[in-house]
């Protein structure tokens, strides 16, 4: 690939982070089905463990496959180096694990994933990690929760649920007065819509489950850093500004600079914690993202068909999508994500809880299942099942309240998603 010039983003999601095999001159990155690699002698070996060296150990840390995973989603996010790990889930706990420890807190969206609200709110307490839930609607209140023990923000950049934008340079700006990293999920947007780093985001985690496999076989995460993080500027974080004693008193932000965060992730957060992602899931996901920027248009352009069509309905109360003109959020989508405020909205229907239970039941091109960002229209009722462990007021917060079900268009013939869902409405509200 040439140096002249940056790629752009149609090339860097088929070329990024691979080359032809050097051993066979195979051309799509192989799936290496290996746990361990063979040293070169005892010396080799020492190096790598000793971080002198970059290579590969065992695949807990690192493998091949995986590896090139990692590198094609940072160069199409803009970070310095990232890593993937098994699930979206662990790509939280693995981006937060450094930066964290007993009695600390990160302030986080009240507009997130159900499943997310629960592991921080509920799992975190194991481990005397405090998450406190603010509406990042109201910057003010964001500032106001950031305390001395807190350690990053969070956010979505599209909010599950309901697609709701995030105004991440306002957030980014409050996370670098306080001193602390910003995360953001960048999940249902993917990079191709947002790229979260250049708004100011600090790190950017995935779960490469939903639209950057875009086919629904595997579950993976994927956590990115920008490196623009000083991490020695305080003594907030001494897991990169002290001695590891695991590596013989490295002191990561020292030895590694922008690189500090990406090396700490795989040598003690993947060695440690083990959430490590196959390479056979990674190979799988590397093949979606070669046809990403062209589902993703087709994802928007389905959506705001579909959603025109929903709001303009009698049988329909509401529609939560940012590209609709009505939305409170739509001059905030076109400054965030001026290509389309994604796929994935929330409908209210006429009818409450039970309406939408009938709906979703009478459904038939439309899977009823507990995901988002396939090539499949998806549908779910949040408040019974991703949100149900939340009360009415969260799940209302969160965008998921009982008379609510979420979509998440497909690639289909918005022709067809549209026919499915009229036939639907009749029955649900018959």
């Amino acid at each position: 690939m040439s140096d002249e010039r940056p790629l752009s983003f149609d090339t860097l999601q088929i070329h990024a982070g691979t080359e032809p095999d050097p051993a066979t001159g195979a051309r799509q990155v192989p799936i290496y089905q290996t746990t361990a690699y063979v040293f070169k002698d005892a010396d080799h070996a020492a190096r790598l463990f000793n971080l002198e060296e970059i290579g590969y150990i065992y695949s807990r840390l690192t493998n091949p496959t995986v590896g090139a995973l990692a590198n094609r989603i940072v160069a199409l996010e803009g970070g310095a180096g990232g890593f993937c790990c098994s699930s979206g889930h662990a790509a939280q706990i693995m981006a937060l694990f450094p930066l964290m420890g007993p009695g600390l807190n990160i302030v986080a969206s009240n507009k997130l994933y159900g499943g997310t609200v629960t592991q921080f709110t509920q799992t975190f307490k194991r481990f005397g990690w405090e998450a406190k839930l603010v509406d990042f609607d109201d910057p003010a209140a964001v500032e106001a929760a950031i305390d001395d023990n807190t350690r990053a923000v969070f956010c979505e950049s599209l909010a599950n649920p309901a697609g709701v934008p995030t105004d991440i340079p306002a957030i980014a700006a409050i996370s670098d007065k306080a001193g602390v990293p910003l995360i953001v999920d960048n999940t249902s947007a993917t990079p191709y819509l947002i790229k979260p780093i250049e708004m100011g985001a600090t790190i950017v985690v995935h779960s490469t489950t939903k639209y950057l496999t875009g086919n629904g076989t595997v579950t993976g995460g994927c956590v990115v850093d920008s490196g623009n993080f000083d991490w020695m500027a305080s003594d907030k974080f001494p897991s990169f500004s002290q001695p590891e004693p695991a590596y013989h008193g490295l002191t990561f932000g020292a030895a590694l600079g922008p690189m500090a965060y990406t090396f700490h992730g795989i040598a003690i957060g993947l060695r440690d914690l083990g959430m490590t992602m196959n390479p056979q899931g990674a190979h799988y996901t590397l093949m979606g993202i070669e046809t990403l920027s062209l589902r993703m248009q087709r994802h928007v352009e389905n959506a705001q068909k579909v959603a025109e069509w929903l709001e303009a309905d009698d049988r329909i109360e509401s529609v939560s999508y940012a590209g609709l003109p009505s939305s409170p959020y739509h001059d905030r989508a076109k400054a965030i994500s001026p290509k389309g405020p994604g796929a994935l909205f929330t409908v209210g229907v006429k009818g409450g809880y039970e309406a939408c239970v009938k709906l979703v039941n009478n459904l038939k091109l439309f899977s009823h299942v507990a995901n988002l960002g396939d090539t499949r229209s998806l549908i779910i009722h949040s408040a019974s099942t991703t949100h149900r462990q939340l009360n009415e007021e969260q799940q209302i917060a969160a965008g998921a309240a009982p008379n609510v079900v979420r979509i998440s268009i497909g690639t289909e013939d918005p022709a067809d998603i549209i026919a499915d869902l009229d036939q639907a409405l009749a029955a649900a509200t018959a």
